[in-house]
């Protein structure tokens, strides 16, 4: 196990809840959403780790990110969004292909289009954990360490405003920037695992989280995903993309299957257990056949 501040790698992550609307009222503090993949940045003795929402180390895809953390104190362990921009705009296509390449590839769309950090928490610092501090005393905590950095570090503060009618004009005005909404978090709120409803999000495209239990085709080359949805029930996915087949197929291949399933349509699957969570969208989870758009 590796160790920051004295959390242990890796962390579970703080979680915010899909809300309609943005709450109001005294010390609520509103951020940008970005599109993009939660990474926890972990400066340890002599390097950085990067951590994926699920706990995967995803250190090499991210490898300059990694570099660029070596500038943090050992013991800081920073919460954010590694992003990609391409012409203007934050691709999530551009991060999905990034987080599925080998490290070759990796380094390739590194030179064409760096990735930056966009962070919005810290969990510790190198005298200890902070996660139980509230979040206008960790968000200051984070500024400080942000603005330790070189100049032109790709580790970067996510934009933050107390001022709702701020942060409803960036909902509004910006998706074509690559944001995909608004989180709102009580600056009284410690950091806690999982969902809290000191924290809350709108966003443009709702989706939701569902845990992988199986899969068709190859374990190499999966064509689609066995799911459990909140509700409990198993859906088939549609064909999985290449980037989320690739970043599937990684884990896959490291598990045998436990037998056959069958789903809610009727459909047979490879069953597995891997303790890995995609995320769906939300309009399709009605129906016999979902569509998964990324890898937690």
């Amino acid at each position: 196990m590796f160790e920051g501040g004295g959390v242990e790698f890796p962390v579970d992550v703080a979680l915010a809840q899909l809300v309609p609307q943005l709450p109001t009222g005294l010390r609520w503090w509103y951020e940008v959403k970005l599109d993009g993949h939660r990474t926890v940045l972990w400066r340890l003795a002599d390097t950085v780790r990067l951590q994926a929402r699920s706990g995967r180390d995803v250190t090499t895809p991210w490898m300059d990110l990694a570099v660029a953390g070596m500038a943090l104190p050992p013991g800081v362990v920073l919460d954010g969004e590694a992003v990609v921009v391409v012409d203007g705009r934050v691709s999530f296509e551009a991060a999905q292909a990034r987080a599925a390449s080998s490290p070759a590839r990796s380094r390739e769309l590194a030179a064409r289009h760096p990735a930056l950090l966009i962070v919005w928490d810290v969990l510790a610092l190198p005298a200890g954990d902070v996660r139980a501090r509230p979040y206008e005393e960790r968000r200051a905590l984070m500024l400080d360490v942000v603005a330790g950095l070189p100049e032109g570090s790709p580790i970067q503060a996510v934009s933050a405003t107390d001022d709702v009618q701020v942060a409803r004009a960036w909902y509004e005005t910006l998706a074509g920037a690559g944001v995909e909404g608004v989180v709102a978090k009580s600056g009284r709120s410690p950091y806690r695992a999982g969902r809290s409803s000191a924290w809350k999000k709108v966003r443009h495209a709702e989706t939701v989280d569902a845990q992988v239990v199986g899969f068709t085709g190859a374990a190499g080359r999966p064509r689609a995903l066995a799911v459990r949805l909140p509700g409990g029930r198993v859906a088939l996915s549609q064909r999985l993309g290449p980037q989320v087949a690739a970043q599937v197929a990684a884990v896959l291949v490291d598990v045998a299957p436990a037998g056959r399933g069958r789903a809610a349509g009727g459909e047979l699957y490879s069953v597995v257990e891997t303790g890995l969570l995609v995320e769906v969208l939300a309009g399709t989870t009605r129906h016999a056949v979902v569509t998964v758009t990324r890898v937690r």
